[in-house]
């Protein structure tokens, strides 16, 4: 280390090196001062590379002695101090990263990583569910409401809560202090068809260009399968020989099994076998939409727009089933999939109507027969 040469600045002092750029000699500067007893030399810049001089040096060292700047040192010690607290901090974006891993890959979880980046991360990344403040949620709520339905609101806002609560349940951080708001959601939607309109939508089926979508839609209506599932839908889920459809992970549930019905076999038996998939997309792959074919069927079939063309059908099958008056509550969720009878329950007024209709012939039995004992003692 070369000599340490004074200046006229006190407690400036600068030393002789090359240049990092150029050729030649420059003065790299120091300053020198007391803290808490303890002498301390710090770095206060080169005298080309960044334009350093006396005066600017005097000007640091009077900002570390003031406490207004830190040496290097003091920068190299606090960074890694904060490394070391990040550490043990479970920020959001770290518990997400938690969360995430533990569940399996999917449309579910691609849909939350999606919710997450686009509408979590920015705001809530960096933070611990400590310091999350009931203010910070409701402007999330309320940002979030100007332009999107209150059912995706609700499911980010479920989202943000289930990552915290993952962290809890981990003993990996504090809860938050307060209840997570979310916006009330009327998701009770039992889509309908009349008859009439059941026929002109298997009649457009049968003369659309989009086979394919148009025998998915027609295996909706026939067995109440989910668009999900049918995409997925390969041929060796599907027994023909014992009558059954094998459904893997049915909206994230564990697996069923659901029985074909003799127009659903007619169906089935009526598609070729040219790739894995039931329903197969462009080159035999999986196929991944159906909304612009399945939505020119719907117009063809002149059906209302706000019918969803295949998850409408699905109400359509349950509704039909209910209306029968032969098919319980119970029996219904199973063939529907559904993990609680919560959902099933919508259909259960329709059920019911059938059973006051069925009831109802007592009272035309009985009225014919007063009118007969009416007309026989009027002979």
């Amino acid at each position: 280390m070369t000599k340490r040469i004074k200046t006229e600045k006190p407690g400036v002092f600068y030393r002789i090196s090359d240049r990092i750029s150029g050729t030649g000699p420059e003065k790299v500067y120091y300053v020198v001062f007391k803290k808490d007893g303890k002498l301390i030399e710090a770095k206060a810049g080169r005298q080309y590379a960044d334009a350093m001089t006396p005066a600017k040096a005097a000007l640091y060292r009077s900002a570390l002695i003031e406490g207004r700047e830190q040496t290097p040192q003091e920068k190299r010690a606090a960074q890694q101090a904060q490394k070391e607290a990040e550490k043990g901090r479970y920020t959001i974006g770290r518990l997400w990263d938690e969360y995430s891993k533990g569940r399996p890959a999917g449309r579910a979880l691609t849909t939350d990583k999606n919710r997450y980046e686009k509408h979590i991360e920015k705001d809530f990344a960096r933070k611990e569910p400590k310091d999350i403040i009931k203010l910070d949620v409701d402007r999330l709520r309320l940002r979030l409401s100007k332009k999107l339905s209150p059912q995706t609101v609700k499911h980010v806002l479920n989202l943000l809560t289930w990552i915290i609560n993952y962290g809890v349940k981990e003993g990996l951080c504090q809860g938050l202090s307060f209840h997570v708001q979310k916006p009330e959601v009327n998701n009770v939607t039992t889509e309908d068809l009349t008859p009439d309109q059941v026929n002109s939508l298997l009649q457009a089926i049968d003369n659309s260009k989009y086979k394919t979508v148009g025998a998915m839609m027609k295996l909706a209506l026939f067995s109440g399968m989910r668009r999900g599932e049918m995409l997925k839908l390969e041929w060796r889920d599907v027994d023909l020989e014992r009558g059954f459809i094998h459904i893997r992970e049915p909206k994230g549930g564990p697996d069923q099994k659901i029985p074909i019905n003799d127009i659903a076999r007619e169906l089935l038996e009526s598609l070729p076998r040219s790739s894995d998939y039931v329903f197969p997309g462009r080159g035999g792959r999986k196929r991944t939409n159906t909304s612009k074919a399945a939505c020119e069927i719907r117009k063809e079939a002149g059906l209302p727009k706000n019918f969803r063309p295949l998850h409408g059908l699905r109400h359509v099958f349950a509704s039909m089933l209910a209306s029968s008056g032969k098919v319980d509550m119970y029996v219904l969720q199973k063939l529907l999939t559904h993990k609680s009878a919560v959902m099933t329950q919508r259909y259960a007024h329709l059920r019911d109507k059938a059973l006051k209709d069925g009831a109802g012939q007592v009272d035309v039995i009985f009225k014919k027969q007063a009118d007969d004992r009416k007309a026989a003692s009027n002979e």
